[in-house]
């Protein structure tokens, strides 16, 4: 071990806190969960009829883990509060910080990218015990074992990560102001516009990928963003399935009551894939539309409920095509949707830098924990 580095058990270095939200001061738009990605989100959980006092505060430059989560993608969901905001959390959670004594040794964010990395949640997945649900408690935390180099050394590691991570933001507040553009003009369109019924703008074509030519099987996601497939496709015919191109829409007609969205996506990629033969394929019909206005006003959480509210009433809760073409959008002239469309483009690339920014940044944190060790030896 060189000279310029110590190891530890993290129970050395951190110290929990159980500080609750006993006089309510914070209420429910500040209740966090964990991803096991690592980072907080608004909580899904019904939240409605529970007190809010027993929560744990988490203030910035602390930690919340769930214990419960080790088979959750086989990752512990934990979050690092880098914000200004203070957040509450279930009091099933652990809440640490690094110890007061232990600033001198450990910088918090260097403590989040050791927790980034896929090794730490092999290690948790390892550890972890239990039956059909697996634990990995604050004593399991306080054994992990991590070898750190000097502060300065740890900042300057840090510092590559926050550089992209500012890079990152900013990306996502061009995203926000786009959003609220995009809104306000499609508000105005709504009440100075005529309104058209999707079955005058859309039609569905059935093309197969009878040769087999095309292997790339994609599926489409709550997001409304095309992936690829995740079943198992061993056995499958391939044939069968259907070929879609740029600026042809993948539509299913599956679930939309369940999960309140209108399943549709526009393939943006100049080369074509195949998708399930579940799926319609749909293109516009006529040339006073454009294809990406259309999934513009089909992005709104507004289509979406409107979706969910005349989905049908079965198990499936579908919304078949003939419904989905009954919908009414309102058609503004083409330099009008053209505008939108130029908004439209411009926030596909900001998804799609920030996805890479994404990918970047928990690429990034193995290759920054090793750089700062081996910089240490």
């Amino acid at each position: 071990m060189g000279m310029g580095l110590n190891k530890y058990k993290l129970g050395d270095l951190i110290s929990r806190h159980e500080r609750r939200n006993t006089d309510l001061q914070y209420g429910t738009d500040d209740v966090r969960g964990v991803l096991n990605t690592k980072g907080f989100m608004s909580t899904k959980a019904n939240i409605e009829n529970r007190s809010l006092d027993r929560f744990l505060i988490i203030q910035h430059g602390e930690f919340a883990f769930n214990r419960r989560t080790t088979r959750n993608g086989e990752r512990l969901g934990l979050g690092y509060n880098d914000t200004d905001q203070t957040y509450i959390v279930t009091e099933d959670y652990v809440a640490f910080s690094v110890a007061g004594h232990a600033k001198k040794i450990l910088l918090p964010t260097y403590l989040y990218i050791f927790f980034l990395r896929d090794e730490f949640d092999r290690y948790v997945r390892y550890d972890s015990w239990g039956s059909a649900t697996e634990f990995f408690n604050w004593e399991e935390m306080c054994e992990v074992p991590i070898t750190l180099p000097s502060l300065s050394i740890q900042q300057k590691y840090v510092d590559v990560y926050n550089a992209m991570l500012a890079n990152q933001r900013a990306y996502e507040s061009d995203l926000e102001n786009l959003n609220v553009a995009i809104a306000a003009s499609i508000e105005k369109f709504k009440h100075s516009t005529s309104r058209i019924p999707v079955g005058e703008l859309l039609e569905e074509i059935d093309v197969r990928n009878r040769n087999g030519a095309i292997s790339n099987v994609q599926g489409i996601n709550i997001n409304k963003e095309f992936m690829l497939s995740v079943a198992n496709l061993g056995e499958t015919d391939l044939t069968k399935y259907k070929v879609i191109k740029k600026n042809q829409f993948a539509y299913s007609a599956m679930q939309t009551g369940r999960d309140e969205c209108i399943r549709i996506a526009l393939y943006h990629e100049g080369e074509p894939v195949i998708i399930s033969p579940a799926y319609s394929v749909l293109q516009t019909k006529v040339k006073s539309v454009l294809a990406e206005y259309i999934m513009l006003w089909f992005s709104r959480s507004e289509s979406d409920r409107y979706g969910w509210f005349i989905s049908d009433s079965s198990i499936r809760a579908s919304l078949e095509l003939s419904r989905f073409y009954e919908i009414e959008i309102p058609l503004p002239s083409i330099p009008q949707q053209q505008a939108l469309v130029d908004f439209y483009n411009a926030r596909h690339l900001i998804l799609r830098n920030i996805a890479m920014l994404d990918k970047l940044l928990k690429d990034i944190c193995p290759v920054l924990i090793k750089g700062s060790v081996e910089e240490a030896k």
